[in-house]
């Protein structure tokens, strides 16, 4: 058996193979070092939501939010709420003693001298509902004979329905106290004795929908215009698909609606958008642009404790000490002196240019291989540099909370007005039709205002929408 002998490979081939390795082993470390980065990424350093940390969800030690001096519980001058006995008690049940604790003699009511009360508040017992029949009567003319029936009210256009009251709070229990349809069915039917079925639940909230559109168009037009609004969107899962819920808010306002596409943005918007640095918004015409803060300090939380990045910790306290300067001047409502701002950018400054300085002194990216192709576009940055060049482009959208007190320091108002519209989501699993998940948007729209203007949610189902949009409060 004759063996072969093995070719000794030439020095250019030895070279290739190492440059190529080396490419392969420069790839995958940066492969590994971003799977390591999204293990590390959780809902307090990212944009992640806390249902997505599961059983590993980590302890909350730390906090955006920076420590103040005040005591924990209610400040000084705070309006509590307690508890008090009322004047004019619905019912009085008087207790007399039998006999008397010194000699044994018997005692009656006509031996008291005075009482000590005690006062229980419960609710009432579950009364049937109140039946209201209307007569459209008849009557004969005495002049020409003729017969004229009166006109029902409005609202009264079948021989058996439900009345207002009770369709408010259907409404109250299914969309804004999310109780699933089901399980409202069983309540009434426990509670009130009353029987419905999900189609006439279903029918309710059609008819009120229809009933406020004309109010919710108010409210948008006002949002709209408002001199500032915050602006947030998110997935919707509707007939088993993924649409989209934008949110358009102020302290006053909420307006919801629902879209196939994402990209479908709210039309004629003036005044500043205050948002999360989705790129859709910078092609809204004529508006300015405030960014949310507390997506920077997330992000920049992420970056020092994955990263370990020390520009990052100086951005966060540079941040941070701004906010808490902003809203002492908005507190005494006198503005920023223009002295404190302008430290506070040669600060942000000079960080930036510390960040840049140290990405542009590392070894550039590999170009991630797929196919055995390299990608095309541009070489790849680092999330920290990508990051410093938002901060650094859009400088004055970051900042615009220094220079405009009207401006707050970040998007929280459309978080909050967007969580429980994914709660509902959780609850429920989405919307089996486009129609459905409108008239939610609507009437969330409705109970969301309601509440910010302070009004009774039951009594603003049951007034005159045209009403209601009238005594709107802006400001």
């Amino acid at each position: 058996m004759i063996r072969e002998t093995p070719s000794v490979p030439s020095t250019e081939d030895l070279i290739a193979l190492i440059a190529a390795l080396r490419a392969e082993n420069e790839s995958l470390k940066a492969r590994i070092a971003e799977l390591e980065r999204q293990l590390g990424l959780n809902s307090s350093n990212s944009g992640k939501p806390p249902s997505s940390d599961g059983l590993k969800k980590p302890a909350r030690v730390t906090s955006l939010r920076e420590r103040s001096a005040k005591k924990p519980g209610g400040q000084r001058g705070h309006k509590g709420e307690t508890l008090r006995q009322v004047a004019d008690p619905d019912d009085v049940v008087d207790h007399y003693p039998s006999a008397c604790s010194g000699c044994g003699a018997g005692l009656d009511p006509d031996t008291s001298v005075g009482h000590s009360a005690r006062q229980v508040f419960d609710l009432p017992e579950p009364e049937p509902l109140v039946v209201t029949e209307h007569r459209a009567h008849d009557c004969r003319c005495p002049a020409c004979g003729a017969k004229t029936r009166a006109a029902f009210p409005d609202g009264v256009n079948a021989p058996v329905q439900y009345g207002t009251r009770i369709g408010a709070f259907v409404l109250y229990l299914l969309h804004y106290q999310l109780l699933p349809e089901k399980r409202l069915v069983e309540l009434l039917a426990d509670l009130l004795g009353v029987k419905l079925v999900t189609a006439t639940i279903a029918r309710i909230s059609q008819d009120c929908a229809r009933r406020f559109q004309g109010f919710a168009d108010v409210v948008r037009d006002h949002v709209a215009a408002a001199p500032v609004k915050h602006m947030d969107e998110t997935g919707f899962r509707i007939g088993g698909r993924t649409q989209w819920l934008h949110i358009a808010s102020t302290a006053l306002l909420t307006f919801y609606r629902v879209c196939a596409k994402r990209g479908s943005l709210l039309m004629n918007v003036a005044g500043i958008v205050v948002h999360d640095h989705w790129k859709p918004y910078y092609t809204m015409p004529g508006v300015l642009h405030a960014l949310c803060n507390a997506h920077h300090l997330r992000e920049l939380k992420a970056l020092v404790e994955i990263e370990k990045e020390d520009w990052a910790r100086k951005m966060q306290r540079v941040l941070r000490r701004a906010c808490h300067a902003a809203n002492l001047a908005r507190d005494r409502g006198v503005p920023l002196k223009p002295s404190l701002i302008a430290l506070i950018e040669r600060c942000y400054d000079a960080i930036l240019a510390e960040g840049l300085a140290f990405h542009e002194a590392q070894a550039p990216l590999v170009q991630p291989v797929k196919g055995g192709r390299k990608r095309r576009g541009r070489v790849p940055r680092r999330t920290g540099h990508n990051l410093l060049l938002r901060l650094a482009t859009r400088k004055q959208d970051t900042l615009r909370f220094l220079h405009d007190p009207t401006v707050p320091f970040t998007n929280n108002q459309a978080e909050r007005d967007g969580r429980m519209m994914k709660l509902r989501q959780k609850i429920s699993g989405g919307f089996r039709s486009a129609e459905g998940a409108m008239d939610f948007a609507l009437i969330r729209s409705l109970f969301s205002t309601a509440k910010k203007q302070g009004w009774n949610v039951i009594d603003a189902l049951t007034c005159d929408p045209a009403n209601l949009a009238k005594s709107l409060r802006l400001s």
